[in-house]
């Protein structure tokens, strides 16, 4: 399952990440978990220090590696020069897997070893005094966007993304690569600012979008979310001396995390679990196309100086039944 955590700032968006990552690790879940944030603390969240932090690989450094593998034997794609950040793919490229070994993998990913067990993570990379005034933080993005465009999952396995803050995943069409997304909103009027605009900017692309409350103090702060936000609130969290701790580089084995806290997980795995079953491949790929058409139109055939929707395989449609036919010769 693919699964999305988004927020405004501070609102813990990415202590629950972690948190959830955690969990599903805990279970013997095969998880590739992504930092797609500009800040990228979710390294440190998972008990990484500062100098194991720095070190992982930046996704947006390896652009050519990614783009050469993805492309693999796809006629329609002239060369990885022209790909862009919504390139589909077609037949004869290369797919992802959660659970395999790739090139792309070895590159930009890196095991995080969580009580007794690992999970792949791997990130955009940090926004650089080099990028500032000629560069987006959505050029960063754009390697996990191919990534997740060329990506198939099944039942039982997690692609866990800690998303920007805010509401600036709409700038691309990356909000819509998600089985779920869950808005982390504390009880406040800024908090569930964003959860209005999310709501608002995904209603026509078929988003299942549930709210996580955290920092709930109180029957006052239920009731205000409750109200807000109605029954897209799945399930609050309340305060944690487990996450004080781990905040503190001192995290408990997390088998002592609160019987509430490890329950509001629980309930996160099932929602994003019963997503399963109403999975629609060929609306899924439509939209990667819809957002693909779009960039080419606006930016990419000038850019690339090629014309990109010929890069659309017109009877290609991703689904776990594609995989046996995907390229798997060696880069």
């Amino acid at each position: 399952m693919k699964i999305a955590f988004v927020g405004k700032g501070g609102s813990g968006k990415t202590t629950l990440s972690s948190l959830f990552i955690r969990h599903l690790v805990a279970t013997g879940a095969p998880v590739v978990a992504v930092d797609a944030d500009i800040n990228q603390h979710l390294g440190a969240a998972l008990g990484l220090d500062d100098s194991e932090a720095a070190a992982l690989p930046a996704m947006g450094d390896r652009l050519p590696l990614i783009k050469d593998y993805l492309r693999g034997a796809n006629p329609r794609i002239v060369s990885a020069q022209t790909m862009i950040k919504t390139t589909p793919p077609g037949e004869g490229s290369r797919l992802l897997r959660v659970r395999e070994d790739n090139p792309v993998y070895d590159a930009c990913a890196r095991p995080v070893e969580l009580d007794g067990g690992a999970a792949r993570l791997m990130v955009t990379g940090p926004f650089t005094d080099a990028d500032l005034g000629v560069a987006c933080y959505h050029s960063k993005t754009g390697a996990v966007e191919l990534c997740l465009n060329h990506l198939v999952d099944g039942p039982g396995e997690y692609v866990v993304v800690d998303m920007t803050a805010g509401s600036d995943s709409f700038a691309s069409g990356m909000f819509t690569r998600f089985d779920i997304t869950f808005l982390v909103a504390e009880p406040t009027r800024k908090g569930v600012s964003v959860y209005r605009q999310y709501k608002e900017y995904a209603r026509d692309f078929g988003v299942e979008l549930r709210v996580v409350g955290n920092k709930v103090q109180g029957q006052d702060d239920l009731d205000f979310l409750r109200d807000e936000v109605g029954d897209d609130l799945l399930v609050t969290v309340g305060h944690s001396d487990w996450v004080r701790a781990m905040e503190k580089g001192r995290p408990p084995r997390f088998e002592l995390l609160e019987d509430d806290n490890a329950r509001a997980l629980q309930a996160l795995r099932t929602a994003a679990d019963a997503t399963y079953e109403g999975r629609d491949w060929e609306r899924y790929t439509r939209q990667m196309v819809h957002f693909h058409l779009k960039n080419a139109q606006s930016w990419g055939n000038e850019r690339t100086g090629a014309d990109l929707a010929a890069q659309v395989d017109p009877g290609f449609v991703l689904s776990e039944s594609v995989l046996s036919e995907s390229v798997t010769q060696p880069a």
